[in-house]
């Protein structure tokens, strides 16, 4: 058995905090984009795209000077938006392999990733380097990727990285020729540092990795040790990987108010595709999703969909979400959205070989979201029965499905089947020491000859709506002889009989 080398990949995404903003907005990518950040009116340039890089603008500027470029769009600096795009490239490098290391900047991601042994799961490095870039476009970002030996070199190379190659493969041993043309601006280099090895002529990593190592620590110390090591590629380093937490959150911020929910939904539809993209990686699927909108006057409004069974469908989803907006629809114009989804198994159906065809789970929630907004929301469902004694109470629960396989158990008692009345019809009834001797339904008269009971129901004696219930079960027999057996109740509160239930 050998020891194989440690082997790093380098995630970097540079213009972070535009990307993180541009992502959930295609329509935007083809314009110059400029992100602020500071207190008005002292806000400057933060992070722009290659649009507005080309055009001429710069970092720092203020916003007086980007007005004075043609059409511009200017961005506030979003740290939620930040935060859940900083979430989700984690989970992307995770899935790539489980030690991962956030080493992010400012205005830039950057993430360390060891993926040492992962040959016979992702082919070479190169061809796991094309797989990351590959995953990290379908989100709407662009990015690069350096391989090496060593951590601090991949970590360079990616930061330093040509534009013409977003993958870079660095073989061992050959660590200080790669990195001897980049600036010393991808080390971690303060300002001061900067200033004296422009004094010295020092621009490139090359330059340094040449200097003597001895008469460098004499005059900068162990800082001057440890940059030179790392423009010759040679620095070691203790891997501090942490596993990010897998959480379903997104966010659009926009630009003016809106009132119309039709265009909210293509902003909550790119937003899906990303949840979807996600939670697919992992096996899933997604089990609720839940829409925050922040409102003008700092209010929100929030809706949680949850259909019957897990699902990826993006249409279904987008359509549940518009029928629930649509009969719950904000009290004020949105400036925010957001989505938070819980991920669930995918639904697995058996169907027998002449079984008949169920219907898809899809339309039906579909079809159940529209009820809902005909009769109102808690008005479609299962009937379940309350906890009280109340006879013909019922609630309504949304439909779920059974956790298990239902086992139904034969009774050896026979039964009686029971014909319950809807209304209940009045009757009259004649009794003999508190007891019903002889009753009068449908115009015919019934002698008492059997008696059961009486059974004593009451509750909601503190409001208006109480009630006292005595049940009777009793056999009648009529003139002609004719049976009936019967189930009567004395609504004690009101003091009237009603004949509740036949016997067959």
């Amino acid at each position: 058995m050998t020891n194989e080398a440690s082997l790093y990949a380098c995630l970097y995404v540079r213009e972070f905090p535009a990307q993180s903003l541009l992502r959930l907005r295609p329509e935007l990518r083809g314009a110059a984009c400029v992100v602020m950040t500071g207190e008005v009116p002292s806000e400057k340039v933060c992070s722009l795209n290659t649009k507005a890089r080309l055009a001429g603008m710069k970092h720092r500027m203020s916003r007086v000077e980007i007005e004075t470029f043609a059409n511009p769009i200017i961005m506030r600096r979003s740290t939620v938006a930040e935060s859940m795009t900083k979430a989700a490239l984690l989970e992307v490098a995770g899935s790539f392999s489980p030690q991962v290391e956030d080493r992010s900047e400012d205005t830039a991601f950057l993430c360390g990733i060891d993926i040492t042994g992962t040959r016979s799961l992702f082919g070479p490095p190169e061809q796991l380097g094309r797989s990351l870039i590959t995953q990290i476009r379908a989100s709407g970002m662009s990015a690069s990727v350096a391989v090496s030996t060593n951590f601090h070199t991949a970590v360079s190379l990616a930061k330093g990285f040509s534009r013409r190659a977003s993958v870079q493969v660095v073989a061992l041993g050959e660590e200080a020729a790669a990195l001897s043309s980049l600036p010393l601006t991808v080390l971690a280099v303060s300002d001061t540092q900067l200033e004296t090895f422009a004094s010295w002529g020092i621009y490139r990593l090359g330059e340094l990795a040449t200097l003597p190592e001895k008469e460098l620590i004499s005059r900068m110390g162990q800082d001057g040790k440890r940059l030179r090591q790392m423009a010759a590629g040679s620095l070691p380093h203790l891997f501090q990987a942490a596993e990010p937490v897998f959480r379903l959150e997104d966010r659009l911020e926009l630009d003016s108010p809106l009132d119309v929910l039709e265009s909210l939904l293509f902003g909550i539809a790119m937003m899906l595709d990303q949840l979807i993209a996600r939670v697919s990686a992992r096996v899933l699927a997604l089990a609720s999703v839940t829409v925050t909108l922040d409102l003008e006057g700092s209010g929100t409004h929030e809706r949680t969909v949850r259909p019957a069974l897990p699902t990826n469908d993006k249409q279904l989803w987008i359509k549940l979400l518009h029928l629930d907006l649509e009969a719950h629809p904000p009290r004020a114009a949105i400036l925010a959205v957001g989505l938070r989804a819980d991920s669930g198994s995918t639904s697995k159906v058996q169907l027998g070989l002449f079984s008949p065809q169920l219907p898809e789970a899809g339309r039906l929630d579909i079809t159940l979201a529209r009820l809902s907004a005909l009769v109102g929301e808690g008005n479609v469902g299962s009937p379940a029965l309350p906890d009280q004694h109340l006879p013909g109470s019922f609630r309504i629960e949304p439909f779920t499905l059974p956790s298990g396989d239902a086992t139904i158990t034969a009774s050896p008692m026979s039964r009686v089947s029971l014909r319950q009345l809807r209304p209940p019809e009045p009757i009259a009834v004649m009794l003999k020491d508190a007891r019903p001797k002889s009753l009068r339904f449908r115009t015919r008269r019934y002698v008492v000859e059997h008696l059961y009971g009486p059974w004593f129901a009451s509750g909601a004696w503190w409001s208006r709506d109480r009630y006292g219930m005595e049940q009777w079960d009793l056999d009648a027999r009529s003139e002609d002889g004719s049976l009936l057996c019967c189930c009567v109740v004395r609504d004690r509160v009101r003091n009237r009989w009603q004949m509740e239930a036949l016997y067959d």
